[in-house]
């Protein structure tokens, strides 16, 4: 291939389209599914000569297919969550270098250095179902943090309030990333003043407590921790990048991932900001997988590149991770 991680992790604005494109020819001669789906939709390689003519591979192909690179080999394969009786989705990741570089740059980008701060993780269907792409990144801060007091938490909710109180009075920078119905199970049985806790949902109730819009999640979140705003993640299995939110349900993405909105009725039409449309994203970090994702999610994309998920598609499963209605 004609890049290397480096160009990845270092594409700026201008050159995002350039760098897109040799992913895209990459991936179309080598990740057969791909190229599968390409040549079934009637689109070749040499007629994509611009980014909005490069096609999405549907997330839903993750279930049933192996979506990987000729002559590559898994090295971890993440498993998506969900309810009872949902078919899972499967990403055969044949490098956790890029995954790992991603998520670490992307913190670094919006929050600084991990060793500032105390992580404290409350996944505890994640870690009770295993393969999971958020507890191997958390695994990781968690460890890169290099604070004793960083770990998971899983039903023991006592010594996590516990361990909360000992951190504010230590005027410990803590970053709380929790599952979202663990936060809200969480907030009805405590609550502390810490405004200095960031506390970080990732979405998903996983057929645990109804469906909540997402100002009524945070708005019982803020007062149970005592924070101005509540934080956010949104990825997925099938992805190798992160975007964040700091507050009131706005999105950025590193510059290596982009978010593209389609017409709900068809697909091949791309939108302009400030349109309502279903996600695309473009993820150039999965490199062996397949980097142009079509999703279920419904969102709006600002002129400052920030976007807002406001709901799923008619029919769409329920889904982590940050799909809640808004």
């Amino acid at each position: 291939m004609d890049f290397s991680h480096h160009d990845i992790f270092s594409v700026t604005q201008d050159g995002f389209e350039t760098l897109a494109l040799k992913v895209f020819r990459f991936q179309y001669a080598n990740v057969p599914v791909y190229h599968q789906f390409c040549d079934a939709i009637g689109c070749k390689s040499e007629q994509v000569k611009q980014l909005s003519q490069i096609p999405f591979l549907p997330i839903s192909i993750f279930k049933t297919h192996q979506v990987l690179a000729d002559g590559k080999q898994a090295e971890v394969v993440f498993e998506s969550s969900g309810t009872t009786g949902m078919i899972s989705s499967k990403h055969y990741v044949a490098d956790t270098v890029p995954y790992e570089q991603s998520f670490s740059l992307t913190f670094q980008r919006f929050y600084g250095s991990i060793q500032e701060y105390v992580v404290l993780a409350l996944l505890p269907s994640y870690i009770e179902r295993g393969n999971s792409s958020l507890v191997y990144m958390t695994e990781k801060l968690i460890h890169n943090s290099n604070q004793l007091e960083s770990g998971f938490y899983l039903h023991n909710q006592e010594e996590l309030y516990a361990k909360l109180l000992e951190l504010k009075v230590q005027k410990q920078r803590v970053l709380l990333l929790g599952v979202t119905y663990a936060l809200l199970d969480f907030s009805e049985k405590y609550s502390l003043d810490f405004p200095e806790l960031i506390v970080m949902e990732t979405g998903g109730m996983k057929g645990r407590r109804k469906e909540m819009v997402r100002q009524e999640v945070h708005a019982q979140l803020t007062d149970a921790f005592g924070v101005a705003k509540i934080h956010s993640e949104y990825g997925m299995t099938e992805l190798l990048s992160q975007a964040y939110s700091k507050g009131d349900g706005l999105f950025l993405s590193p510059p290596w991932m982009k978010i593209v909105l389609r017409d709900l009725y068809d697909p091949k039409q791309i939108l302009a900001v400030e349109q309502v449309g279903a996600v695309n994203v473009i993820d150039l970090a999965n490199i062996y997988s397949c980097a142009f994702i079509e999703t279920s999610d419904i969102a709006r994309v600002h002129r400052d590149e920030t976007f807002e998920i406001i709901g799923r598609a008619d029919q769409a499963e329920l889904r982590g991770c940050n799909l809640m209605v808004s």
